[in-house]
């Protein structure tokens, strides 16, 4: 595999880290500037909302320069995203910062991917891409629990300043490394639009706000809910990020394998799966062991939908899929943000730290019914599809016949 590749993993590695490591400093931030857990939990829905306007508006954008130019543009983003987080005087510059850094995500895996396919040859794309998402997946393992340590020994503004300087690493990592590859020509971009006409795109991405957004319900407030509720020490936060980081990359992992042999299926399992773990999870966060177990399933079936579901928007926008494939990266943060905002509301309504549990059940089990739906239409579609097809394969030998 190209060295390019580490570049682009490295810079996958950055935006998985200042994504989810908030989660890990969240009450320390609150504390700094103030203000309530809820309102704090602004700078993961800000975030989240950074990444859905970000991902389509800036691969648009991009159709316009070289990959490689958009590429460095995003991580500079990125790192001044990161650089006001660390500094911020309020609040508001906190949350500015956090929706700076977001633009960059979206639009980031969109290009990269492209990018990550043209550098290998044809039988080895999907390793090159996974290998760059493989960085996402590690940050989670790696990045937000050690972020998260650092925050709590030595301050949040620490783990965001070196944040940046991932970033910087990266940015220097793809000014050096990764080639030029020219740019899109107009003709693609309205391609690429017209793929949004087709209704199983939407319904795919309709299924991504809700499925992953139940993990993010969740996940948002993990660290009140195991200090508060399952009684764990806020060091310990840390080793459940890491479990949790685990359970993603496994989920990864085996979510990419079984969706290769049976996409639809493998989706239902993990759908119907990640509701009831997440439903599950507002009992067993009362048990010290019982919720590290939960949290670690969550991360496996949340991801493990991550797949199937992407591969799903690629299946049906195959004619142009790049604009599309960035768009569901954008829905899976408009999902976070959703879950996030309603997360936030069921606890300042009182019930708790264990109730965006059951919010998040809720959206996973709805996003479960939009998959048979969009499996429903599926099958319609090719058997209306196959009878069209018998008159044209019956009148064939007419003219032989003369």
């Amino acid at each position: 595999m190209p060295l390019a590749l580490l570049a682009l993993a490295i810079g996958a590695f950055g935006i998985g880290t200042t994504e989810f490591v908030i989660m890990g400093v969240l009450p320390q931030v609150a504390g700094d500037f103030g203000v309530s857990i809820p309102t704090a939990g602004w700078l993961v829905t800000g975030y989240a909302l950074g990444v859905v306007f970000g991902a389509p508006l800036l691969t648009v954008l991009g159709t316009k320069v070289s990959r490689k130019k958009m590429l460095l543009f995003l991580m500079g983003l990125f790192i001044l995203g990161n650089a006001l987080s660390a500094f911020a005087p309020s609040f508001g510059v906190m949350l500015t910062g956090r929706v700076v850094a977001s633009l960059a995500h979206g639009a980031f895996f969109g290009i990269g991917s492209v990018v990550a396919a043209d550098l290998v040859a044809p039988e080895k794309k999907a390793s090159a891409i996974s290998l760059m998402f493989m960085g996402l997946t590690v940050a989670n393992i790696v990045g937000v629990p050690g972020g998260t340590y650092i925050g709590q020994a030595l301050g949040w503004r620490i783990t965001f300043t070196l944040v940046a300087a991932l970033g910087i690493i990266g940015l220097l990592g793809v000014a050096k490394l990764v080639p030029e590859q020219g740019k899109p020509g107009t003709d693609n971009v309205r391609a690429e639009f017209a793929a949004f006409k087709n209704v199983q795109v939407w319904l795919a991405m309709a299924m991504t706000v809700l499925g992953y957004g139940g993990v993010f319900a969740a996940i948002t407030y993990i660290t009140p809910m195991m200090t508060e509720v399952a009684g764990y020490s806020e060091a310990a936060v840390t080793w459940l990020l890491v479990l949790f980081g685990i359970g993603m990359f496994l989920g990864n992992l085996l979510g990419g394998k079984f969706a290769d042999r049976a996409l639809m299926p493998m989706l239902f399992a993990s759908l119907g799966a990640l509701s009831l773990s997440l439903l599950v999870f507002t009992a067993t966060a009362h048990d010290k062991t019982l919720a590290a177990i939960s949290l670690t399933l969550i991360g496996a079936l949340g991801f493990a939908t991550v797949p199937p579901l992407q591969k799903w928007v690629l299946d049906q926008a195959s004619a142009a899929p790049t604009l599309a494939s960035a768009a569901n990266i954008g829905a899976f943060n408009l999902g976070n943000a959703l879950a996030a905002w309603l997360g936030g509301i069921v606890i300042a309504g009182g019930l708790g730290y264990t109730s965006p549990n059951w919010v998040g059940a809720l959206l996973s089990g709805t996003a479960l019914l939009l998959a048979f739906l969009a499996a429903h239409l599926n099958k319609r579609t090719g058997a209306a599809q196959a009878q069209t097809a018998v008159p044209i394969a019956a009148s064939s030998p007419a003219p032989a016949a003369r």
